[in-house]
């Protein structure tokens, strides 16, 4: 038994209530109504709260998946997961993000057993690869996704072409291919019909741009142009708009 860690665990926590400024729950000790559920992927190096700065409780309600992946099989059916249709069902959430990541080791998963059909031995790994699959597969097929990429770890991309000759990885391009196609799920779902969905890829491989921790916003309600996606949010932002994605 690590009591180091229970140790930190504890400590840290000390640090959260003595960050928490007096009254912070008073308006959300009985109810929530967060105005964005965000899935990302289960990655100790990509933190939900801490990409948006998110520190007051209320804000954000969050599902973590292994390739941020949105939906669940039930009685042999891929629905909606639970964690994303509670919120814009039950709490008047409006918003749902889904958070890729450069790096994916989920997606990286899904492209091993791609080229030779080896899974990871753990059952539940396993099923969240095998759900990835189809993907990732269709990913392959797509002229976007293959066009111009390094088989390993490639070179920077952004929205606009840098003239370089180096192309992001095939990985990385899958990883942007796969939250287009988890937002493409969610938006075809009854329960997120009112709902306005924003696909990112979080960035900690400069595969996109300069900036360790920077989001990119590659997909809104479907709309993936970069140039449209640069006037919705405007000059002042437009730096966080990119795609990896040949066009």
């Amino acid at each position: 038994m690590d009591s180091r860690i229970l140790a930190d665990l504890l400590d840290r926590n000390d640090d959260h209530v003595a960050a928490l400024p007096p009254g912070s729950f008073d308006r959300h000790r009985d109810d929530q109504r967060p105005g964005v559920v965000s899935v990302c992927c289960s990655d100790s190096r990509v933190s939900q709260e801490g990409m948006f700065a998110v520190d007051e409780p209320g804000y954000l309600f969050t599902s973590g998946a292994i390739g941020n992946s949105v939906s669940a099989v039930v009685d042999g059916e891929r629905v909606l997961d639970g964690s994303v249709a509670y919120p814009l069902g039950h709490t008047h959430t409006e918003v749902l993000v889904v958070v890729g990541h450069t790096g994916c080791g989920a997606v990286d998963a899904a492209l091993t057993a791609a080229r030779t059909g080896e899974f990871p031995s753990e059952p539940g790994v396993r099923a969240d690869v095998e759900a990835l699959l189809p993907i990732v597969e269709d990913g392959l097929s797509d002229p976007r996704v293959v066009g111009g990429a390094a088989d390993e770890t490639g070179g920077d991309a952004t929205g606009e072409d840098r003239g370089d000759g180096a192309g992001p990885s095939i990985r990385d391009r899958l990883v942007e291919h796969n939250v287009h196609e988890q937002v493409a799920f969610a938006r075809g779902r009854e329960e997120a019909a009112d709902a306005t969905v924003y696909g990112f890829v979080y960035d900690l491989h400069g595969a996109y741009g300069d900036r360790d921790g920077a989001v990119y916003l590659v997909n809104a309600d479907g709309e993936r142009d970069p140039a449209a996606l640069r006037d919705l949010v405007g000059e002042e932002r437009a730096d966080h708009v990119g795609t990896l994605l040949a066009r």
